[in-house]
Order: C-alpha cells, then sequence, then structure tokens
C-alpha cells in the first residue's frame, strides 16, 4: 500500500484559515477533522483512488464540518442531547459548509463543497440536505460518511461515552447499514483493525 503523505489539494490561504478558525471556535471539532481525515486517506488508499483524488478527499475530510463555524454556541457547545429543534439547526452544517467554500474563487474548491454538502446523505436514502442515495451521492462523500461517523461514535463527547470498536461496527454493518454504502464499509473494516484512531479512548470514570 502506498503510505506516502498525501498533500491536500487547493490547500490555499483561505482553506488554511477556515481549518485554523474551526479548532479555534471548537477543539474537539478541530481533533476529529483530523482523525475523520487520517481515517478518510486510508480508506481511499484501499480502493486505489488517484493521487489527484486522494488530495482533494483529505481537503474534504479535514473541512467536511466548516459549516459548524456557523451553528450558534448554544448548540455546537452545547454539553447534552440535543433538542429536536436544535438538531435541525446541527443538520444545517453541510449546507453551510458548502456555502463557505463556494465563496473561494478556486474552481477546485466546487468539488469539495459537494463533497461536504453530501457527507450526512444516506446510501438507503432519506439523509440530508438533498436526501440523495446510492451512488448518486459522490463517493467521497460516501467515505467521510463512515469515517466520521466511526470515529464520532469512538471519542468521548459531553453527551455519549466513547463506544467500543466491536459496537462501532455492529452499528456500521447492522443497525445504521442503510446509512452507508455496503462495499466501502466492508473495505473500511480491512484498514481500521490496525490503524492507530481504532477505538482506543476510553471515557473517563
Amino acid at each position: 500500500m502506498n503510505t506516502a503523505p498525501v498533500r491536500a489539494a487547493n490547500l490555499t490561504k483561505e482553506t488554511v484559515a477556515l481549518a485554523f478558525a474551526l479548532r479555534q471556535r471548537d477543539a474537539n471539532t478541530g481533533e476529529h477533522s483530523d482523525r475523520t481525515q487520517a481515517l478518510a486517506i486510508e480508506l481511499g488508499r484501499v480502493i486505489a483512488l488517484s493521487s489527484s483524488t486522494l488530495a482533494t478527499l483529505a481537503l474534504a475530510a479535514q473541512l467536511h464540518d466548516v459549516g459548524k463555524i456557523g451553528i450558534p454556541d448554544a448548540v455546537l457547545l452545547k454539553p447534552g442531547r440535543l433538542e429536536p429543534d436544535e438538531l435541525e439547526i446541527m443538520k444545517t452544517h453541510p449546507q453551510r459548509g458548502h456555502d463557505i467554500l463556494s465563496e473561494i474563487p478556486d474552481p477546485g474548491m466546487r468539488a469539495v463543497a459537494d463533497i461536504i454538502l453530501h457527507h450526512h446523505e444516506h446510501f438507503a436514502g432519506g439523509g440530508y440536505p438533498n436526501q440523495l442515495k446510492g451512488e448518486t451521492i459522490p463517493v467521497l462523500a460516501r467515505i467521510i460518511a463512515i469515517t466520521d461517523s466511526y470515529d464520532a461514535m469512538a471519542t468521548h463527547r459531553p453527551y455519549h461515552r466513547a463506544k467500543p470498536h466491536d459496537e462501532i461496527m455492529r452499528i456500521l454493518f447492522e443497525e445504521n447499514s442503510h446509512k452507508y454504502d455496503p462495499y466501502l464499509v466492508a473495505k473500511f473494516t480491512t484498514i481500521i483493525g490496525s490503524h492507530q484512531y481504532r477505538y482506543a479512548h476510553p471515557a473517563p470514570a
């Protein structure tokens, strides 16, 4: 497997500034983005993406939650589960991220913006914001959907304890299998078992 470092595509001063701003707004989200990116790159390598496509994936994964910059503190930083109306606000972050990146005058940003827009679509339909399904969802968005979900479940948050690896994989394969591309989930199992970001973040006692 090629393990050479991946240089993110279109790593402009604007995208660097956005990543920094997100980290300053919410350090947990910034760290989550780093792990999501690392896992996404490995999954992309397993399915033999080209180097240029990997670079686009790396940037999209790093910025997949950039729309959370526009989420009010009362929702983004709430130390507990979100109420239904708060959840609807949180669900606007893919569209917000898309709109933010669309303002960058770089033709390559359109692809990254579209990936970010669709990383919460469900493979069987019913996701958001556009209820796309199957292969109408960009493949890089389908990759990020898996690695984003894995890391979200594998790390401790104020509103939930980290789940063990085996439980996360059961959720990906069974409970929430409708959300993810089954081919990509199967490929994900080949890299996560020995990855440094495999569940290793026990919740505090």
